[in-house]
C-alpha cells in the first residue's frame, strides 16, 4: 500500500463520523473532542475502530485506541498503523 495522507486518513474518519453517527460534518476538526464535542460514546469509538479496520484491512489494537480523544488522534493513530509494515 502506498503510503497515505493524514489528509486522506482525515476524510476516511470524518466519512465514517458522518455515516456511522450522523455527526454534522462541521463540527469535525483535528481538535473536535470524540466524547465531548462529537457526543460519541466508548460504544461509538468500538464501533469507530471496527469500521476504520475495514477500510485499512489492518487490525487496531484496543490499547492504541485507549488514549485516544480528539479526530487528530484517530487520524495519527491510523495513519501510523498504515505505515507500519
Amino acid at each position: 500500500m502506498s503510503q497515505v495522507s493524514k489528509e486522506e486518513v482525515l476524510k476516511q474518519v470524518s466519512d465514517a463520523l458522518v455515516e456511522l453517527f450522523e455527526v454534522n460534518v462541521d463540527d469535525i476538526s483535528p481538535s473536535a473532542q470524540l466524547y465531548t464535542d462529537l457526543d460519541l460514546d466508548s460504544i461509538d469509538a468500538v464501533d469507530l475502530v471496527v469500521h476504520l479496520q475495514k477500510v485499512t484491512g489492518k487490525k487496531i489494537k484496543p490499547e492504541e485506541f485507549k488514549e485516544v480523544r480528539t479526530v487528530d488522534d484517530v487520524v495519527n493513530s491510523v495513519t501510523a498503523l498504515l505505515q507500519e509494515k
